[in-house]
């Protein structure tokens, strides 16, 4: 998204989100999420808690939306909550990465994932690379490189991101480049763009926002609560909108994810095939969308809502983890055996989007937001 239209779509979604409108928020922490957790990244050097000290960044913004006079002062004002957060997340005495031989040896046990378990793996190779790449960075530098590659290497969208002149941006880029070796760079680069949170983090803080609303609505005296008495907000707020909203996120992180899956096409009828298989897996979340709503307004019970539930994340598993590995296994065995080094990255983006961990993720999100439902509505 440019610079232009990250600008435009905060001051047009800004108004109704300090009115209580989720999903105007949500698409404002869509254009900002990678902002967010880079400047969290870039302080703590630990990923798991960049993603958690930002949901809380957009959490707490969300509630104290009416504080903001100025549209244009937003994302200054929420680097800042970020930051401040980062630093009491630091103080607090829960950051700690690795370093010196602990940082190599988990680098070189990263580089070999079929040697250990998958996840023993990709957080090895998380930690050592946060630990070990961010600290060699410039203090100054960290967030600008991580965003530089996130954003498509634009030095003017890190820029307006950071509130920045290109020029100090360029400046910036240029340390980070003549202080770390250029093997790392290159390493950091790959980490930065794998790192950043995907469609599904915005679907789960848009979940979380369920559980609070901005401090004018609250002055208005529009409790979540009072509100759920309506057809529609029941439904938004209640079992059949959580399962929905978590299958919607997986259906538009599938689709900013589909190249991964093309990649491995070595010629237009694998391409055509992968094709048939994303359109087919897009249509079948559609559908069974449609079946949630539906059973949710037409029988109006929580027994077949959930039913309906458990039938679309049983249909979706089994597209992505049984029907989906006899069309990609034999193009990955090619691909490891024609370019060995390019496989592994390929096949951990695989892993983290369309395999397994990727369900994972997308099941813990549905579920999850299930979870908060009940717990609301309890």
């Amino acid at each position: 998204m440019s610079n232009e239209a990250i600008d435009l779509l905060i001051k047009r979604e800004l108004p109704a989100a300090v009115r209580g409108d989720r999903d105007a928020y949500g698409r404002i922490v869509i254009a900002s999420q990678n902002t967010v957790t880079a400047v969290a990244l870039a302080i703590t050097r630990d990923v798991p808690a960049s993603e958690d000290i930002a949901q809380e960044a957009f959490l707490s913004a969300w509630h104290h939306l009416p504080r903001l006079k100025n549209p244009s002062s937003f994302l200054p004002w929420l680097r800042q909550i970020t930051r401040n957060l980062a630093h009491d997340h630091l103080r607090g005495g829960r950051n700690r990465p690795l370093g010196g031989e602990a940082a190599e040896l988990a680098i070189q046990y990263a580089a070999d994932p079929e040697g250990c378990p998958m996840q023993q793996a990709l957080d090895a190779e998380r930690d050592a690379v946060a630990a070990d790449l961010i600290s060699e960075l410039p203090e100054e530098s960290r967030e600008a490189l991580l965003l530089y590659y996130r954003e498509g290497q634009s030095s003017k969208q890190v820029a307006m991101l950071l509130g920045l002149s290109d020029a100090a941006v360029r400046k910036r880029l240029s340390r980070a480049r003549q202080s770390v070796r250029e093997d790392l760079l290159a390493r950091f680069s790959e980490f930065a763009r794998s790192s950043a949170p995907s469609a599904a983090f915005a679907v789960g803080v848009t979940a979380a926002l369920g559980i609070t609303k901005p401090a004018a609505a609250a002055g208005l005296g529009i409790a979540t609560k009072s509100i759920a008495g309506s057809l529609f907000a029941r439904f938004a707020l209640g079992f059949a909108g959580a399962a929905s909203g978590g299958l919607l996120g997986g259906l538009v992180a599938a689709w900013f994810a589909r190249s991964t899956l093309l990649d491995y096409a070595g010629d237009d009828a694998e391409r055509g095939a992968l094709n048939r298989f994303i359109h087919r897996y897009m249509g079948l979340s559609l559908a069974m969308i449609a079946v949630i709503i539906a059973t949710h307004f037409v029988f109006r019970s929580e027994v077949h809502t959930f039913v309906a539930i458990a039938i679309a994340l049983l249909l979706m598993n089994w597209q992505l983890l049984v029907m989906l590995p006899r069309l990609v296994d034999p193009l990955m065995a090619r691909d490891a055996r024609s370019d060995p080094a390019g496989a592994r990255q390929r096949l951990l983006a695989y892993r983290l989007t369309w395999g397994r961990s990727g369900v994972l993720m997308s099941n813990i999100i549905v579920i999850g937001s299930l979870v908060i439902a009940h717990l609301h509505f309890a």
